[in-house]
């Protein structure tokens, strides 16, 4: 039973019971149904209208689903891997690196094949980036020497 049938069913109760409405009694019980009354339909309305919204806003998402899909394409593929293997270590486990251009400050994203060579042009501004690494850095032992001749 919906809210309105509900009210409607209080109004006949109230008026097979036989409520005098120039009571005051009667007057405030008359009252109290006819804000119910318009409650009931208030409330009607707004699911009518949340309902159609619903709809709307469901057409809007299978929408903007298919324009992603188009637009970005199918994500369904998220292996971009050459190979079959799920335990390789090719491109897929490689650690990739933002440098910012020092001509336009541009942030590019290489890996370490790219570190590897040396450098990189700029995409934005065609600027030679370069990469030099000290292999001092990568001593383990702390001589810096890494030749190793801490056991002298």
């Amino acid at each position: 039973m919906t809210l309105t049938e509900k009210v409607a069913y209080l109004k006949g109760l109230v008026e097979g019971i036989g409520v005098d409405e120039t009571t005051n009694q009667g007057k405030i019980m008359k009252a109290v149904l006819d804000v119910l009354d318009d409650m009931a339909f208030t409330v009607s309305d707004l699911e009518d209208s949340t309902s159609e919204l619903y709809e709307e806003v469901e057409a809007i998402d299978e929408d903007l689903s298919s324009l992603e899909d188009e637009f970005y394409g199918d994500d369904d593929d998220d292996d971009d891997c050459c190979c079959d293997d799920d335990d390789c270590d090719c491109c897929c486990d490689e650690d990739i690196y933002e440098v910012k251009c020092p001509n336009c400050d541009e942030e590019i994203c290489i890996d370490s094949s790219v570190l590897d060579k040396g450098e990189i042009e700029c995409p934005n501004c065609g600027e030679t980036l370069t990469f030099e690494f000290d292999d001092e850095d990568d001593c383990d032992c702390g001589c810096g020497d890494c030749g190793c001749h801490c056991e002298d």
